[in-house]
């Protein structure tokens, strides 16, 4: 029974286990020597977690089948329009610095990628993870070439070339995406009997998503813990966050539900690599706009939980 709980709800016990070991760590004091080395095992464990599930999510992948789609392109131009259109409001219309850093917040989370396990949850939900693959490596390129340009516009103080940040993107998000994708080729090729015991693993990917998800609440609550910002405007900066997630997830759906894609287009436009959005936002913006992507976490993954709960639902009631 509690194993069978665990899987059906494996998402909010991840987000509910990182808030109560940060909580733990932060208010038991035996604890809080071991902090150091939690944190480095965190620093290390994370990465290797994400290169093993976005492994054997390749897996399963064709290389055939990652082609450009029509869809694709009609996210593509939202996320960059929606950025351009928020970083105009922020230049030319005259704004309280509590809306300044509102607007920041949204527009991190408009532009920010898709997170590159995302297609894990697209598999877990029955969509494509072929097309959701496709669909990331053309959003982190969209981001870092949009992001040095636009954003040192709404903070000019920025000092950040566009060359260095755009190779910093690149270099947190591609190797992560690229390595595990040619190493599943590799053993597609020329290792077919370990192909094929890693295809056998069916859930394995999914739980260790719940994992490394588990690891960044724990993270994201930290962070908006410790901000010195008054909570109202935390609260402020948070619903933004949770308006632009809302927004992409059911955007995403509906145009990806016009190229019979409606579950990879609501995670490709809806989940997204917070992790590199607070980066972007700490690197060019006001650090408070940090707590939009943060909170968005707590925001994508609740629609997950809702979202495979109802396919459980449909499923047993086939």
């Amino acid at each position: 029974m509690f194993i069978r709980f665990l899987k059906d709800w494996t998402l909010p016990v991840a987000m509910l286990t990182g808030t109560l070991v940060y909580f733990l760590f932060a208010r038991i004091p035996f604890l809080a020597p071991a902090k150091p080395l939690m944190n480095e095992v965190v620093a290390v464990l994370t990465p290797l977690l994400i290169f093993a599930q976005l492994l054997l999510t390749f897996c399963k992948v064709e290389v055939r089948e990652l082609k450009p789609k029509a869809w694709h392109a009609w996210l593509i131009l939202f996320q960059l329009f929606s950025c351009l259109l928020m970083a105009v409001l922020l230049v030319y219309c005259p704004m309280n610095m509590v809306y300044h850093e509102v607007f920041e917040g949204a527009m991190v989370c408009l532009i920010c990628p898709t997170a590159t396990a995302a297609a894990v949850i697209t598999g877990k939900l029955g969509g494509s993870a072929s097309s959701l693959t496709t669909y990331t490596l053309l959003s982190n390129l969209l981001a870092a070439v949009a992001v040095p340009l636009v954003f040192p516009w709404v903070e000019p103080h920025a000092e950040v070339s566009f060359w260095t940040a755009f190779l910093k993107i690149l270099s947190k998000v591609f190797p992560l995406l690229i390595c595990p994708f040619l190493l599943a080729w590799f053993l597609r090729a020329f290792m077919p009997k370990v192909h094929a015991r890693l295809l056998n693993l069916h859930d394995a990917a999914f739980y260790l998503w719940g994992v490394a998800l588990a690891i960044v609440s724990g993270q994201t609550v930290r962070s908006l813990v410790n901000s010195e910002a008054p909570a109202s405007v935390e609260w402020l900066i948070a619903l933004a966050g949770l308006a632009a997630c809302c927004l992409q997830f059911y955007l995403g759906k509906r145009i990806g539900g016009h190229y019979a894609e409606r579950i990879s287009g609501g995670q490709a436009l809806g989940q997204k690599n917070t992790v590199l959005a607070i980066w972007m936002a700490y690197t060019y913006l006001n650090p408070l706009a940090s707590v939009a992507p943060g909170s968005y976490v707590l925001w994508q993954n609740t629609i997950n939980s809702w979202q495979l709960w109802k396919k459980r639902k449909r499923d047993s009631a086939r």
